[in-house]
């Protein structure tokens, strides 16, 4: 059977592929940058447009320079999706829903005033650092944290669990000895007061003022610094033990075409793009 000649548009379609998700590839890393550099100068801009010293200064200038960057991120979206073999992979994945949300603020504004704010998800697409500084092994590590994380769910879960339990009784408790002349109007209150002191943060907008509250207090400031030490050290140990379970997983391979991590050693072709490895 003889090859199938591509057509000009196919051509077209597998360059405009290699040169946005081939981050290895010189054109490849100009691109990334480029888009890293887009994507820097659109989070300065939200960042000086919400102080309003500048804002009254040069809000034509902002609101022009974010619609050409709105525009440039929905001309790349576009092409990430005509580019691709299969789009609804794309469109669905975590990196595709990212791209949309940078998009879509600059477009609802028209009918969500307040919806601009969602611009600053495109600093999640700064991630796309590892790709161009060659720190894709870094990443990679993800696969050993997903393992902990997975391993130490349901510690977690319980863990959690007797936390709600104990910030209920210790605030209901605290309802009780203090009351709402000293603050603790209802128990919602005293439990939210609970988890702030638990928590470390302490925002000082409710205190005890008897000796017995400021006693519980006290309990609860020195048990929350074992209470944050806790999940910590649980996803810390299983992190070490997938690594020794797998140390298979310390070398991997990187697909040259689309940079996906092959786990496989015994893999001949990328299970992403079906590229012929080495």
């Amino acid at each position: 059977m003889r090859n199938k000649i591509k057509s000009k548009y196919d051509l077209l379609r597998q360059q405009i592929y290699i040169i946005i998700y081939g981050a290895n590839t010189f054109w490849g890393k100009l691109f990334d940058l480029s888009l890293l550099v887009v994507i820097l100068l659109s989070l300065i801009l939200i960042t000086l447009e919400s102080m309003p010293r500048y804002d009254s200064l040069h809000h034509h200038f902002f609101v022009v320079a974010e619609w050409v960057i709105t525009v440039f991120f929905t001309v790349e979206y576009i092409l990430r999706i005509l580019c691709n073999k299969r789009p609804l992979n794309y469109i669905f994945s975590f990196w595709g829903i990212v791209d949309l949300l940078a998009l879509l603020p600059m477009y609802l504004s028209f009918f969500i005033p307040t919806s601009k704010v969602l611009i600053v998800f495109r600093s999640l697409r700064l991630l796309r650092l590892f790709a161009i500084l060659d720190l894709m092994p870094v990443l990679g590590q993800q696969y050993h944290l997903k393992l902990a994380l997975k391993a130490s769910r349901n510690k977690i879960l319980v863990f959690v669990y007797f936390i709600i339990v104990l910030s209920i009784v210790l605030g209901t408790l605290m309802y009780l000895v203090e009351g709402p002349e000293h603050g603790y109007k209802d128990i919602p209150t005293s439990i939210y007061w609970c988890i702030v002191t638990m928590t470390t943060v302490g925002y000082g907008d409710i205190s005890p003022h008897t000796a017995l509250g400021q006693a519980i207090a006290s309990f609860i400031m020195i048990m929350g610094y074992g209470i944050i030490a806790v999940p910590t050290g649980i996803v810390t140990a299983e992190y070490a033990n997938a690594n020794k379970q797998n140390p298979e997983l310390e070398e991997h391979r990187i697909c040259p075409r689309c940079t996906t991590f092959i786990y496989n050693q015994d893999a001949n072709y990328c299970h992403n793009c079906g590229e012929k490895l080495s």
